[in-house]
């Protein structure tokens, strides 16, 4: 081997040993940006013939544990799915007051209950009249404020939904221009390592808004689809999604009651998205919060209907009409109906209507018995009306014997596609108990889930971290290798350098 065969392989050897000590620096520099990936790089042996020629680099790669990468990402989707469903029923958990402490829905119908039964022992007092309907307005505010809650939550998801579009086509957008880049690099015979590990960080975020599932091809491009398989735009050329904004009501619902969809090119995806933080926006628009608000309603109903029936209409609507049931959907008569309950009008303007009541009653064999009403000039100790409110609208019996109908449970909602989440009670207190029992245990399950998911994504990204991000002490020894072989090649070319030096002179 010739002295310019030793140089030139010491020559390649420096660039090579450069090459590979800017990876070092860049993976220390990157050692705490989020989805960063260690890069590494490789080499060959160079051989001509059967004489050795020194060493090429193959370019920098990234050490990444794949599988465990897409756990991580997985797990994010959970995790960020769960702080949304968990911040949402947060607004609502808090409305629905803690049980014993008489702010709770059975709390405020106890006290309506405490106020008729001080009625029912001197009927014509007067304060005690005006207790009664107090307490009413205590349980009607209390209904509309949980009605509230449920329909400001629903308003934020719809927000959400909108912002996490947005946000979704962005990173959509920029994961098909850094993989046209990565295509490009590839193509050129280039390392694509750098714009993998951007790629990677893209994907991240879009696994926060969303479910997602990620096809690498063979020549750097990337294909991103939801958990159900439906493709996403990368490119301009087949998108964006979109979506749009919409100011929601009890009475909306999705699809086909008033709420916009999640198009791509025209075709509505909203039902294939899962998981992230807009599919939890979704379940929480279209169906956790409408199930709470249905079954608020059909409390509400119940309420109204079962005071109405036994001769004293103290809850309705701001009309003084107590809604109807019987309609296909099952609430089509009151879906909404607790958001504009309150006193009957004619009572506020007449409290002795509490002690009289406010109409006769027919009667039937399978409901309430017959009531007459307490005539002008009648007596002022009457007591029917009161005896049959505590005995029968708020016990479990229209009459003695005959048990109030079973209510419905399924088919409820705007479009009559939502069920309560338990057994329907008999008593209006029992169902108060239970409908807050139901929907706090929604949120709890929801917040303790959530608790429970960001311990497993701690361990998870530390796991990544350690199988494929930066050691720093790893890194400070290939360094100290890697200045060694520097040294030694530049050695090397020093001497080659002397000889050529001394061979000249020798000529000369």
């Amino acid at each position: 081997m010739g002295l310019d065969a030793a140089l030139s392989i010491a020559s390649n050897s420096l660039a090579n040993i450069q090459t590979r000590l800017s990876l070092v620096s860049n993976n220390v520099a990157n050692a705490a940006t989020p989805d960063y990936t260690r890069e590494t790089s490789s080499q060959e042996n160079l051989v001509a013939g059967s004489v050795g020629m020194g060493v090429r680099g193959l370019g920098a790669a990234r050490a990444v544990d794949a599988a465990l990468q897409q756990s991580v990402f997985a797990q994010s989707t959970t995790v960020s799915g769960l702080k949304t469903t968990a911040a949402g029923l947060a607004g609502v958990d808090a409305v629905l007051g803690t049980p014993g402490q008489g702010s709770d829905l059975g709390g405020l119908l106890g006290k309506v209950q405490d106020a008729f039964s001080s009625l029912m022992l001197d009927p014509s007092n007067g304060p005690g009249q005006a207790a009664v309907v107090a307490a009413a307005r205590g349980l009607t505010g209390g209904i509309g404020a949980l009605s509230t809650a449920y329909t400001q939550q629903r308003q934020a998801a719809q927000d959400t939904i909108v912002s996490a579009v947005d946000r979704m086509n962005t990173r959509l957008s920029r994961v098909g221009s850094l993989s046209s880049q990565i295509v490009a690099a590839r193509s050129a015979g280039q390392s694509s390592a750098d714009l993998e590990n951007r790629r990677d960080t893209e994907i991240h975020a879009l696994s926060d808004v969303l479910g997602i599932k990620t096809l690498a091809q063979p020549n750097g491009d990337m294909i991103v689809t939801t958990l159900s398989g439906t493709q996403l735009p990368t490119r301009a050329a087949t998108g964006p999604v979109s979506t749009s904004n919409a100011v929601l009501g009890p009475e909306a619902y999705y699809p086909g009651g008033g709420l916009p969809p999640i198009s791509v090119n025209g075709v509505d995806i909203a039902a294939r998205i899962q998981g992230g933080e807009l599919g939890a926006a979704i379940a929480l628009r279209d169906k956790t919060l409408p199930g709470f608000q249905a079954e608020l309603d059909a409390f509400s109903f119940s309420l109204a209907t079962r005071f109405d029936t036994q001769g004293v209409t103290l809850f309705t609507d701001p009309s003084g009409a107590v809604p109807t049931g019987g309609g296909s959907p099952t609430q089509t008569g009151y879906v909404g109906f607790a958001s504009i309950i309150q006193v009957n009008p004619a009572v506020e303007a007449n409290m002795t209507l509490i002690r009289d009541g406010t109409h006769d009653v027919a009667g039937s064999p399978a409901g309430p018995s017959a009531f007459t009403v307490n005539p002008a000039g009648g007596p002022a100790g009457f007591d029917r009306a009161i005896d049959r409110v505590l005995k029968f609208a708020l016990g479990k019996e229209a009459q003695s014997g005959v048990p109030w109908p079973a209510e419905a449970a399924s088919g409820l909602g705007p479009g009559g596609t939502l069920s309560v989440s338990y057994a329907m009670p008999a008593s209006l207190a029992d169902h108060a108990a239970v409908l807050v029992s139901a929907q706090a245990g929604v949120s709890a399950a929801a917040s303790g889930q959530l608790e429970s998911e960001q311990a497993v994504q701690t361990v998870l990204t530390k796991t990544l971290a350690d199988k494929s991000g930066v050691n720093m002490d790893k890194e400070m020894a290939d360094m100290i290798q890697l200045q060694n072989a520097y040294g030694a090649n530049a050695r090397i070319i020093g001497m080659v350098q002397s000889m050529f030096s001394q061979l000249l002179q020798a000529v000369q």
